[in-house]
């Protein structure tokens, strides 16, 4: 079993770092992986049109980062995305209480924003109920979570020329997630063409890897040891 990252490098923490580069990159992890829970959450907690939820999740961040909102976060009191969940709650509240609509154009710089993608995985989405917004916000966080150790699984494949144990792990770990078909060992084989020992290796390699990477996402994203520890019971099934 891979080990626990020995230290956590929150980007939580580092929100508050003395180097702007820092806060920065910080900055960056946190908008590439909750933008879309948070554009989802205004489309259908707050019935929104898609032009307007597109707005006010770009606006979101930008007042979160221009005001250093989220460094007011106190791992004490709540989890961080539900800290996270609230502002986003705010600033709706108050867009909407102002009854000023949020100017057209205005982008976030850290990271590209794929509305058109997430608008296609909310269809045939029914708005949660009350009971069920922190659940809704959960998985949508979890699978944003999965998304970026992806990400980051397919720059590491790339840098080290394993792009077969990748393409594997896709095929057969993640494709099926939205296909519901999952091909055997051997279709895998004589689809790649490799010996079916080498489908067994690679997505054992794969997955491994996946794994340290949720764990580092994880790491990067939560804002206690506690809250840490949580997140992995939750997401892997596993004790830090």
């Amino acid at each position: 079993m891979a080990p626990f990252p020995a230290t956590r490098p929150s980007v939580i923490r580092a929100l508050n770092d003395d180097d702007r580069e820092t806060r920065t990159r910080a900055r960056e992890t946190l908008a590439a992986t909750y933008w879309k829970p948070v554009y989802k959450y205004v489309r259908l907690r707050w019935n929104t049109s898609r032009e307007d939820a597109e707005d006010l999740t770009q606006d979101f961040f930008l007042q979160a980062f221009d005001r250093s909102t989220l460094e007011h976060y106190d791992a004490n009191l709540a989890r961080f995305r539900t800290f996270l969940r609230t502002c986003v709650d705010g600033v709706v509240a108050n867009a909407r209480r102002d009854a000023n609509r949020i100017k057209r154009g205005g982008a976030i710089r850290f990271t590209a924003m794929d509305f058109a993608g997430a608008e296609l995985e909310l269809a045939g989405v029914a708005p949660p109920a009350d009971a069920q917004i922190d659940e809704f916000f959960r998985r949508e966080w979890v699978r944003a979570v999965f998304e970026q150790a992806v990400h980051r699984l397919r720059g590491e494949c790339e840098l080290d020329g394993r792009q077969a144990p990748f393409a594997l792990f896709m095929r057969y770990d993640i494709e099926p997630m939205d296909e519901g078909a999952r091909p055997t060992y051997a279709q895998l084989a004589r689809e790649f063409d490799l010996p079916e020992t080498k489908v067994t290796n690679y997505l054992a390699l794969a997955r491994r890897r996946f794994r340290h990477h949720v764990l580092h996402v994880l790491a990067d994203l939560t804002g206690s040891d506690e809250e840490y520890a949580e997140a992995a019971r939750d997401l892997l099934g596993v004790d830090a």
